[in-house]
């Protein structure tokens, strides 16, 4: 009996031994990537601008406590892709943002490179790839901004829209992930799924046909001009651009009958100038503190962080996310997302011309 006590006791020390030198090696790791990022004092990333999903103060936070500087430019996610494509060993970008069905492409072309944060195993498996190449650092959920002073009566679904009178704006289908999903969401509404985006691409053909579609870009200047009635944007944007112009001026409208939950994720590029202040960029993204500056942008943290009171009064109410719902099949939906530029030309710009 002290001989089997014993032999427990030694496997029990060796465990917890084992367990303490990873989190050690954990520890040092990270620092060895603090400073080789602070050396590289430098990120250059695409589609993470200031305004969206509160980057800003991500990137005033690695200033601060890295010394790193970054600069962003914009561009949808297709071209971030592109741009990593056409550069190669020439790369002027570290890391983007790229939506869902983005991401996976980026890795099965073999532009990126992986990075597994400490805060990993806290990430769904739905939401990362295995290998650490892509991994979502947040949600959001297709919605609708209406101009108040321009609609009487507020949509509530796409069949409100479907059937009524309102001009709907929405950006560039088939180059950015917002638009795009903005398609499924209305396929979903309209008897359609991740295989099957046609009942929405009709949706839109109509709106354009009734001279009801517009591409004016639903930013916030374009809102705040007064130049869009009703927008399709992910709620973190509908929410900001509402509370950055007059939160009296415009309502947040989940639409019941299709919405799509997706998310974003960061891509680090294979032949990255600053790879260390990259990899640096993500730990810290989806560190806790991270997760809330994203947060305060609107958007839903991928990891379980509890969120400051100040932070959730702003969000919508819980109730209106009840028929909102995850992408399902996503295998389908990124080929249904490269055929539907094909689709958008053919059934809904043509309309436009």
């Amino acid at each position: 009996m002290k001989r089997q006590l014993w032999s427990g006791t030694v496997v029990l020390i060796t465990g917890i031994g084992l367990l303490l030198s990873w989190q050690v090696y954990a520890l040092t790791d990270l620092q060895r990537l603090e400073k080789a990022a602070s050396e590289e004092g430098r990120l250059e990333t695409a589609t993470m601008p200031d305004d969206w999903a509160n980057w800003g103060q991500t990137w005033r936070d690695l200033k601060t406590k890295y010394g790193i500087a970054q600069r962003d430019t914009d561009m949808s996610s297709a071209e971030v892709i592109s741009k990593i494509k056409a550069e190669r060993k020439h790369a002027t970008l570290d890391i983007g943002d790229s939506g869902l069905e983005f991401a996976s492409v980026a890795k099965s072309q073999a532009i990126t490179q992986p990075y597994k944060p400490t805060t990993w195993h806290q990430i769904p498996d739905w939401a990362k790839d295995p290998d650490g190449h892509w991994m979502l650092s947040y949600t959001g959920t297709m919605s609708f901004i209406v101009n108040l002073e321009k609609v009487k009566t507020v949509p509530r679904s796409w069949k409100d829209l479907y059937e009524g009178k309102h001009k709907l704006s929405i950006g560039p289908v088939g180059k950015g992930s917002q638009p795009t999903n903005a398609v499924l969401s209305a396929a979903i509404a309209m008897g359609g799924n991740e295989k099957d985006l046609m009942p929405g691409v009709k949706l839109f053909s109509k709106l354009a046909q009734e001279k009801r579609l517009t591409l004016v870009p639903p930013s916030v200047s374009n809102l705040e001009r007064g130049e869009v009635e009703v927008a399709v944007l992910w709620d973190f944007n509908a929410l900001n651009y509402r509370n950055i112009i007059d939160p009296k001026k415009f309502e947040v409208v989940i639409p019941s009958d299709g919405a799509v939950i997706s998310g974003y994720s960061t891509i680090i590029n294979k032949w990255a100038k600053n790879p260390n202040a990259a990899k640096l960029a993500r730990e810290y993204i989806l560190s806790d503190a991270g997760q809330i500056n994203l947060a305060r942008g609107y958007a839903r943290p991928i990891r379980p962080v509890p969120l400051p009171d100040d932070v959730k009064k702003y969000l919508l109410p819980e109730e209106q996310y009840k028929n909102a719902r995850l992408i399902q099949d996503i295998s389908a939906w990124r080929r249904s997302a490269r055929e539907l530029p094909y689709l958008w030309q053919d059934y809904v710009l043509f309309h436009l011309d």
